[in-house]
C-alpha cells in the first residue's frame, strides 16, 4: 500500500486523525525541546525554581525549618536536601497532557481554558510531591524515599493526568451525543 493510498483510506477515521495529530505535536515538542528549550536551561531552571519555592513556602507554613541550596537543591534541615532535575520538574508532563488535549478533538474555547488549567494544576500537584518526598526524607528511611519517588508518585501523578484526559474526553463526547435525540432516532424531521 503506498503512502497515497494510506491517507486516502484512513483520513476520514477520527481514531487515525488523532493519532497523527498527537505524534506531529509529540515530533515537534521534541524537536523544539532538545534543540532550544532544553539545552539553554532557561524554562527547565524557571520552572524547577518556583517548584522548589513554592515547596519551601508550603514546608515553612507546616513549621518545618528549611534550606535551599544551588537552583536545584532544597531541604529540610537535618537531612540532605532533595536535588530536582530537568525529568522531575513536571514540564514532560504537561507538554504530553497538552499534547493529547490539543490533538484529541474538542472546541478551541474550551481548550483555551482546559489546557492551562491543567497545566497549572499539574505544576502544583508536582509541588505538593517535592513536599511529601522532603517530609519523607526527613521522617522516615531512604529506602521509603526512594520506593515513593520511583513508584508511588509516579503513579499518582500519571494517574491525574489520565484523570484529565478522561475527563476532556467525556466532555467531548458528551457535547456529540446532546446532538442525538434522546430516543437515538437520527433520522431527518419530517417536513408538513
Amino acid at each position: 500500500m503506498t503512502l497515497s493510498n494510506f491517507i486516502k483510506r484512513y483520513s476520514g477515521n477520527p481514531a487515525v486523525l488523532f493519532l497523527f495529530r498527537a505524534l506531529a505535536l509529540y515530533v515537534a515538542w521534541y524537536v523544539i525541546y532538545e534543540i532550544w528549550l532544553h539545552p539553554s536551561e532557561i524554562i527547565d531552571v524557571w520552572i524547577v525554581r518556583n517548584t522548589l519555592g513554592c515547596a519551601l513556602l508550603i514546608l515553612k507554613f507546616f513549621g518545618y525549618h528549611v534550606f535551599s541550596g544551588s537552583d536545584r537543591l532544597m531541604g529540610i534541615d537535618g537531612t540532605n536536601g532533595l536535588w530536582m532535575g530537568d525529568n522531575c520538574n513536571s514540564l514532560e508532563l504537561c507538554a504530553l497532557y497538552t499534547g493529547f488535549i490539543l490533538a484529541f478533538p474538542g472546541g478551541w474555547k474550551r481548550k483555551i481554558w482546559f489546557v492551562p488549567l491543567g497545566v497549572i494544576l499539574i505544576f502544583y500537584l508536582n509541588v505538593m510531591r517535592v513536599v511529601a518526598l522532603a517530609v519523607i526524607q526527613k521522617n522516615f528511611s531512604p529506602e521509603l524515599l526512594n520506593f515513593n519517588h520511583t513508584y508511588t508518585f509516579t503513579i499518582l501523578v500519571y494517574g491525574f493526568i489520565f484523570f484529565l484526559w478522561y475527563r476532556w474526553v467525556r466532555m467531548n463526547i458528551s457535547i456529540g451525543k446532546s446532538k442525538v435525540p434522546a430516543n437515538g432516532d437520527v433520522r431527518k424531521p419530517h417536513r408538513s
